[in-house]
This record gives C-alpha cells, sequence and structure tokens, in this order.
C-alpha cells in the first residue's frame, strides 16, 4: 500500500520545514518526514514535554516559529518518522519509511533533501571514555533538556560552536573548567571579513566573550585536547599546544573535570543525497564532501532536490533561505503555478551563506591533527578498530574507504561510519600521499539507518511458506 504525494521532504529542520511550507503554499500535495517528534532539527530542537518553563533563547524562538508555520501549513508532517530507502519507479520517487515499528512506503513525484549535518570528533585517546560528548551531542542537551554535560567540563573544539557551548554551561548553571580551541586569534581576525555579513551574530559572539572573559574562563588558544584521563569515567583532560600545521608540540597539560565536550566541526549529511543519485564534490570550505546543488536546490537529478547542510555548512540563516528556493524551485517542477523568487531573495541567501562559510573554515582540518590520534586510538566506535588496525589494513592493499569498510566492517555498525568514515579517509589520503579529494565515502547502501528486521519482512509469516515435506528415506 503507497501513499501518494507530490513532493517528498526528508528532514524538517530550518531548510526541509520551509521548503514544505514553500511549496504547499503552491498547492502542492506535500509531506515532511522526520525522525524527531517535533520539527526544528539541531538547531532549533524543540525541549522535551517535561519542561515545564524555560528562559527564552533566539533557539526558541526561531524553533517555535518553525513549527507553528509548518503546522499552519497545508504540508503533512510525518514526525518519528526514519526514511530507510530511496528508489525510483519510472519518473516518481519511492521511499520505505519506519513509522510505528512497520515500514510505510510513499511515492511522490519531485524529491527534496534536507537532513542537514553530523558533527566530526578527531578520535584521541580516552574520547570513548563516560562524560565526553560532541559539542553538537551537548547542545541537543541544552535546547532539549536543560541539562550540562556535568560538574565541571572542559570544551574543546574548532570555530564558534566552542563558545556557544561554554557559555551555554554556564547559562544553566555549570562549571566550565577550561575552553581549548586549534584555532588562534589570528584565525579569527582572517574570519572577520565574512562574519560582517551577519553583524547581528557578531554581537552574540561578542556578549558570549564578555561573559566567558569576566567569568575568568581560561582560553587556551592554539591548543587542542590530546587525551581523556580517566578509566570508567573523565577524571582529566590532557591538552598540548599545536604548531603551525596542527601538529601536538611539548609537554601535554593536565585540567581535571569529569566531563569533556569534543567537536572538530560539521560535515554534510549526503548519504541519502548520495543513494538518491545526486553528484558529490569535496569541498573543505562546506564541511568537507558535499552534494552539488545550485542557489535554487537543483541537482542534475531530475525530480530531486537538495537544501541546507547537506548542500554545505553554510549556518542556519543560509539553510532557511535555501529551504525557501528548493521548495518553489520543486513546486515549478511539477508543473504549479509559480512566481520565481525576487532576486533579493538569492542575495540573502549568499549574504548570509558566507557568514556560515567564514565560520565553517575555522573548522577545516590541518594536517598535523591526525598525530593527536595514537596506534591505540580506537576510530571506529561501533567495532572497536584502533588506529593500529586500520593503518594493517590500508598497508595490506586498502586503497578506499569501500575496501577498509569491505575489509574490517568500518562502517558497517549501528552509526553507519559515521563516527569513522571521516578519520578512516584522512588516514588514507597520509598513508597513500594523496589529496583527500581523491578519497571518496563509500558507497551508501539501504537501509540508510537500522531498521529491525520485523519491519522489512512486513505481514510474512514463517508458516505460510509451502515447504513440501521431507522425501522419504
Amino acid at each position: 500500500m503507497s501513499e501518494h504525494y507530490d513532493i517528498a521532504v526528508i528532514g524538517a529542520g530550518p531548510a526541509g520545514a520551509n521548503a514544505a511550507i514553500e511549496a504547499s503554499g503552491h498547492a502542492a500535495k506535500v509531506i515532511i518526514l522526520d525522525e524527531k517528534p517535533r520539527a526544528g532539527g539541531q538547531v532549533w530542537r524543540a525541549k522535551s514535554a517535561a519542561i515545564v518553563t524555560a528562559p527564552i533563547t533566539p533557539e526558541t524562538v526561531s524553533g517555535d516559529d518553525l513549527r507553528n508555520a509548518l503546522a499552519a501549513s497545508a504540508a503533512t508532517h510525518l514526525a518519528n518518522a526514519r526514511v530507510w530507502q530511496i528508489e525510483r519507479e519510472g519518473d516518481d520517487w519511492v521511499l520505505n519509511v519506519l513509522k510505528g515499528g512497520a515500514t510505510v512506503r510513499i511515492v511522490a513525484k519531485a524529491l527534496i533533501i534536507a537532513t542537514g549535518a553530523r558533527e566530526f570528533v578527531q578520535p584521541i585517546p580516552g574520547w570513548t571514555t563516560p562524560g565526553v560528548i560532541g559539542l553538537a551531542g551537548a547542545t541537543a542537551l541544552f535546547k532539549q533538556d536543560l541539562t550540562v554535560p556535568g560538574l565541571s567540563t572542559v570544551v574543546s573544539g574548532t570555530g564558534p560552536l566552542v563558545f556557544f557551548v561554554a557559555s551555554e554551561i554556564r547559562r544553566l548553571g555549570g562549571t566550565v573548567a577550561a575552553i581549548v580551541t586549534p584555532n588562534t586569534k589570528r584565525d579569527w581576525l582572517r574570519a572577520l571579513p565574512g562574519m560582517l555579513a551577519r553583524p547581528s551574530l557578531m554581537w552574540r559572539g561578542a556578549v558570549w566573550m564578555a561573559d566567558l572573559l569576566l567569568a575568568r574562563v581560561p582560553i587556551y588558544w592554539g591548543h587542542a585536547a590530546s587525551a581523556i584521563e580517566g578509566d570508567t569515567k573523565t577524571s582529566a583532560v590532557s591538552i598540548r599546544k599545536l604548531d603551525r600545521v596542527g601538529s601536538p608540540v611539548g609537554k601535554a597539560h593536565d585540567i581535571p573535570a569529569d566531563s569533556c565536550c569534543l567537536g572538530n566541526g560539521l560535515t554534510p549529511a549526503i548519504e541519502a543525497a548520495q543513494l538518491a543519485g545526486a553528484s558529490i564534490a569535496h569541498r573543505p570550505e562546506l564541511g568537507g564532501w558535499v552534494a552539488q546543488v545550485g542557489a535554487d536546490g537543483s541537482t542534475d537529478v531530475k525530480g530531486l532536490f537538495i537544501c541546507g547542510d547537506g548542500a554545505g555548512i553554510r549556518g542556519a540563516a543560509a539553510a532557511e533561505i535555501h529551504g525557501v528556493l528548493a521548495g518553489n524551485t520543486a513546486a515549478t517542477y511539477i508543473g504549479k503555478a509559480v512566481q520565481p523568487p525576487h532576486p533579493k531573495r538569492y542575495s540573502a541567501y549568499h549574504r548570509a551563506a558566507r557568514f556560515g562559510v567564514a565560520m565553517t573554515k575555522l573548522s577545516i582540518a590541518k594536517v598535523g591533527y591526525q598525530r593527536l590520534t595514537t596506534p591505540d586510538t580506537i576510530i571506529c566506535r561501533c567495532e572497536s578498530l584502533t588506529q593500529k588496525a586500520v593503518k594493517a589494513e590500508i598497508t595490506s592493499g586498502a586503497q578506499s574507504t569501500n575496501a577498509v569498510k569491505s575489509g574490517m566492517r568500518a562502517g558497517m555498525g549501528p552509526c553507519g561510519g559515521k563516527y569513522c568514515q571521516t578519520a578512516i579517509a584522512s588516514l588514507l589520503a597520509q598513508m597513500h600521499s594523496s589529496d583527500q579529494a581523491r578519497i571518496r565515502p563509500p558507497t551508501p547502501r539501504p537501509p540508510l539507518r537500522p531498521v529491525p528486521t520485523s519491519a522489512l519482512a512486513g505481514d510474512f509469516e514463517y508458516d505460510d511458506l509451502p515447504i513440501p515435506k521431507p522425501a522419504p528415506l
């Protein structure tokens, strides 16, 4: 049994929700699918129902506005829905979706993918120790549950997120033991021209910094967390100074803490786009491998449109506008009478994108970062594979991420490679003396997300199989 729509949208963050609102406003029959119970994505994540009252933040306002606009639109919002397969039937798109333990089949004339991004953490000794979470994971705690990671937290990472996380920990009553960032003050000065595109965000960042400086929170510029101390829980974070290429130098310095937030930037989530056949390109300034997409959301695949961070990390403001443009383009594609967007809309998109790209550039990995990962450091968490084991596989002849995946199951665990593949690609590039742009991500295969076997089986009953009786002896 299939449900038919004009347009299907995957992802209900700033890009996807705005795409659905725009397209449904042109009389298109639209369905938007998202794994979370409420729209907003990671950046505008809705608060838990257990939170009765909470201070109003810019994220709260923007998220509530988006959710209200989506609810008021004609789009059908299917929440708690996991898209695990994308395929074509003629000119139509067919999505297999896990909903309520069973598979739902969605058929649409056009498909908009807005799957956002995931964070990358450079593996270091002890990074899998309890008490260590990603910077983006920490923001989920803040926004959804108003919870801090621990009693005393070291916040370590690149770009503006490290200062946002530290500021939020303080706002929620936690203690920041230190801020550790590979970026230098000179790096931030180089980003200044792009930051001028969004003065309001610059001001907000200045408020974070003022709060941290007034609280005398130590900031270690040009440093990185090099190890997490503790066996069953975090007890301290070792940090080291970095040289100009990002290699650790000098002696380690331990900072006592019971938790640590780690992050080295965001990477576009392109698996769904790859499965749908979109071309990809390596763009470090946009977060790594990205789907090739126009400013209007169009791709080189008929009926496929992509918007938001999956097309490059440009920030929430750019993602919002990109979603509107993609929704407009998709509605035009299915034959609706649509006025093209005003040129000012494209100007606003490019202006917002300049700020986002300037921030993303702060997280471009330097070659020396790999030296933070030791031979015994776990790279693939799902399969507990160390750097030493992955190197041995590469030395034995593995030339690609697909080869490492096939030989060692790296990327075949529950996370589907989301934690390990960037680090493995960097290792391949290093050991083969190759540019990372030549190390393509693994070939995506369904299911895109873990799916229970019972959902794949559907109404199948083993007892109904016409199995013949054994032949007589």
